[in-house]
């Protein structure tokens, strides 16, 4: 059925696997230059097991049977890259003003090491000199108090546990704020507010054992090899033992093309790979709706067929289904008939647990082929080719990550997943459930405990009870918002709970020009980054412990908690060494500051301080169902399973119903100076040097970029036809009609299996050109997935 070209190669883009030597040489090579041959290993035998500490990268799940080695590759680097002897201590702010170090890059301003007492910035020498955690507390509070709650932002990345996050949500709301934006609204915000809709769950809601009992996978749009390795296991194990897994991506990744297992002697020894994809299809940039609608559309008119050729004898007429359906359609029905199957579809699950159905079957019956081949950049053929390896299987697991969520429709990209699944009742059986893929390892967790910006997704009556107060019942400012909120002036203070939010965000070069005019600033974090170096009018550099450090309190040792992207609970123990005697803990943070800044509710913070049980119970009190037993239970091998109504097949929606939800178009509606012949479509992208906004080092060795992070990747017949040639230094520049021109010059064109239209370049390099109003209309989560920009080449490359 599928030509040569429709088949997963058995050679990837610059023919290294994922895994095998490389990685391990990756690891080894960190281990030195972090100068930690010795203890690195040692607190790596600890990470991601049950009794051990979690990763402080990925937020892929710990089994309840770990692999002697639980960790990845980046990993491995996270790890490392937080547990360093190097120290960016008092002496080394002396020898740099802040003006020098905004010149540095992100990797060297992160490679000088941890953090290692509070500092505060004097405006005289431009520099961070030493203070006391108690003066810190105290300026931070009394300029809080002089300020409108409104006017206050307490941002969150994805690495504070879940402890910090309940209490930093909390002093939040007491002080009268609503603003919490964080990392989720960046990444997976189309999958929160997607899922809902569609299913009535905000998060997905497979579990580890699904990869065990599918019987196919259906993968996209998420670099397993570099954002999520030790997923590389699940997938491993399920071909081995005979499912398909039918990936749907816009480049050819390793990760998903063919595997060594590190941890197998016997692939290590032999160079043995195994194959991951069955099917390969590489998705044109934004072609993802049009891609599924096509399998969709297949799967669907294969099953009117089946009906057609079977209402003919109850009818009485002569119809047939070549009178409904094409050759193709018909030869697909058949297959499906002869393995003595009545339908394609599930049309018993569909009638009792659906909504939507045959509006959305219509739109499927009425794309024509052409334009969803034309949209997706796929054939028929291979749209086909899916659609039976799809109906054949009896559980379907869907995995996906940001490269749905970041899109203008990224929502629609979401909701087109859960079409998909719901056709063949594929959620809420064993093998058969929706994988989002978090990034950050407790960035879903904190949306559990309360860090969101939407007051109608936190028992806020609980917290008045609880803590005698009125919580503010406004909705507060998203990432997005809060940037437009820092342009405009309407904020004064930025609250930083971890993170680089400078590198994170869209439209970085205005709102950078902006943040200085904040009146306070206050950084909470183990590294030193650029949102450190470019500050307000008081700004605050508050140094913490690290979630692989002992966390020793009154209380003694202390253990925090995280949320997995399978929506297990797990425990997490530190077990080095801390970096400086002078750290304090998250939660020691918080609650200083918020000592310093409440004049109301009843909170014990020192209490809590001493004792991180203490939080756990007082998060069990607020969530009790979510949280049963949350202390008995929290270093329970493989977690403690969330409870999500949607793994039952209990639709928590407005209807009761899961629903089908027919996405508007196939393809954003940008302006017409976005769709001359000279655009092309950019994919923002992660090496595998590193992770989130954090860069490890400049090379990518499954793509064959080697000493520098700035190169465009295009394909070869764009190149041409654009009048560029291979290693060209161009300027990108940004291709939406606006007064605001927004350029990057410096980068080196590199031909790369992309397909025609599409390119690529790394994240976070490219997020200044991206307009801050450039997301999707409901999520807010901006597209660094999909921006129109021209190449044009550099003026002194048209000199040479």
């Amino acid at each position: 059925m599928a030509g040569k070209s429709q088949q997963a190669s058995d050679k990837g883009s610059h023919g290294v696997p994922a895994g095998g030597w490389g990685s391990a040489k990756a690891v080894g090579e960190i281990l030195l230059r972090e100068h930690i041959p010795l203890a690195g290993p040692s607190l790596l035998a600890h990470q991601n097991k049950p009794d051990g500490y979690m990763c402080v990268s990925c937020a892929w799940a710990k089994p309840a049977k770990p692999h002697p080695l639980e960790f990845c590759e980046n990993g491995a680097k996270a790890t490392s890259w937080e547990v360093t002897n190097r120290r960016a201590d008092r002496a080394f702010f002396e020898a740099h003003s802040l003006a020098e170090l905004e010149g540095w890059s992100d990797h060297d301003l992160e490679e000088q090491g941890r953090l290692t007492e509070p500092m505060r910035w004097d405006s005289t020498t431009d520099k961070y000199v030493p203070v006391t955690w108690l003066d810190a507390f105290e300026e931070i509070g009394s300029e809080l108090r002089m300020l409108s709650p409104e006017q206050v932002d307490f941002y969150t990345s994805g690495r504070a546990s879940l402890e910090a996050a309940y209490m930093y949500q909390l002093f939040a709301r007491m002080y009268g704020s609503n603003h919490l934006p964080d990392s989720s609204n960046m990444c997976h915000e189309s999958t929160s507010v997607g899922l809902p809709e569609s299913i009535g769950a905000s998060i997905g809601t497979a579990i580890l054992s699904d990869f065990q009992n599918c019987s196919c996978i259906f993968y996209l749009a998420q670099n397993v090899g570099t954002s999520s390795p030790r997923l590389l296991h699940d997938l491993q194990d399920a071909v081995d033992r005979g499912v398909k897994i039918v990936t749907f991506n816009l480049l050819r990744e390793p990760g998903l093309e063919r595997f060594v297992n590190p941890q197998a002697p016997s692939q290590m020894l032999t160079g043995k790979q195994t194959p991951i994809s069955s099917q390969y299809c590489q998705v044109k940039n934004g072609g993802d709706i049009a891609a599924l609608f096509g399998v969709c559309k297949a799967l669907i008119e294969a099953d009117d067929a089946l009906k057609a050729s079977g209402m003919s004898k109850v009818a009485g007429t002569d119809a047939t289904p070549d009178d409904v359906a094409d050759a193709a359609t018909v030869a697909f029905a058949a297959s499906i008939a002869a393995a003595d199957k009545k339908h394609v579809l599930d049309h018993d699950f569909i009638e009792a647990h659906t909504a939507g159905f045959e509006e959305f079957a219509d739109a499927a019956r009425n794309y024509e082929w052409a334009e969803l081949e034309r949209v997706s950049g796929l054939t028929r053929d291979q749209m086909m080719q899916a659609a039976h390896t799809y109906a054949n299987s009896d559980a379907v697991l869907m995995v996906y990550g940001m490269g749905l969520t970041q899109h203008i429709m990224g929502v629609q990209n979401v909701q087109m997943v859960a079409n998909l699944a719901l056709l063949r009742g594929n959620i809420g059986k064993p093998g058969a459930n929706i994988c989002a893929v978090r990034g950050h390892s407790n960035v879903q967790g904190q949306r559990t405990v309360g860090i969101t910006e939407k007051p109608g997704l936190v028992p806020l009556d609980k917290l008045a009870q609880l803590y005698r107060f009125e919580p503010p019942h406004w909705t507060g400012h998203s990432t997005v918002d809060t940037c437009k909120a820092i342009l405009q002036g309407e904020a004064r203070a930025f609250i930083g709970l971890g993170g680089n939010y400078l590198r994170a965000i869209p439209e970085t070069e205005a709102v950078e020009e902006a943040w200085r005019n904040l009146r306070l600033t206050v950084q909470i974090a183990t590294k030193l980054n650029r949102t450190h170096v470019v500050h307000g009018e008081i700004a605050y550099l508050l140094p913490c412990l690290g979630r692989i450090e002992i966390d020793e309190q009154a209380g003694g040792p202390q253990a925090v908690s995280m949320e997995s992207s399978i929506a297990h609970f797990h425990g997490s123990r530190g077990r080095a060494k801390p970096a400086s005697s002078h750290l304090l803990s998250e939660p020691a943070i918080i609650a200083g500051i918020a000592k310093a800044t409440l004049t109301k509710g009843v909170v014990p913070w020192d209490s809590w301080v001493d004792d991180y049980t203490k939080i756990r119970d007082a998060i069990e009190r607020t969530y009790p169902e979510t949280f049963k037993d949350f202390n008995k239970r929290l270093f329970q091998p493989g977690g403690i399973p969330r409870p999500l109504p949607a793994r039952e097949r209990k639709w928590v929606t407005a209807n009761g119903k899961a629903n089908f939800i027919t996405p508007r178009r196939l393809f954003p509606d940008f302006s017409s100076a976005a769709s001359a012949r000279d655009v092309l479509h950019l994919a923002t992208l992660r090496s595998n040097d590193q992770f989130n906004t954090t860069i490890y080092g400049y090379n990518d060795r499954y793509r064959g970029v080697e000493g520098t992070r700035r190169v465009i990747l295009m394909n070869v017949d764009d190149i041409d036809r654009l009048g560029l040639h291979n290693g060209q230094i161009v300027e990108l520049v940004t291709a939406i009609a606006e007064q605001t021109k927004r350029s990057l010059p410096g980068f080196k064109v590199m031909a790369y299996d992309i397909p025609a239209g599409c390119c690529g370049a790394y994240y976070p390099e490219t997020n200044a050109l991206f307009p801050l109003d450039h997301h999707d209309q409901k999520s807010k989560t901006p597209a660094y997935k999909l921006l129109p920009i021209r190449v044009i080449a550099s003026p002194a490359a048209v000199r040479h």
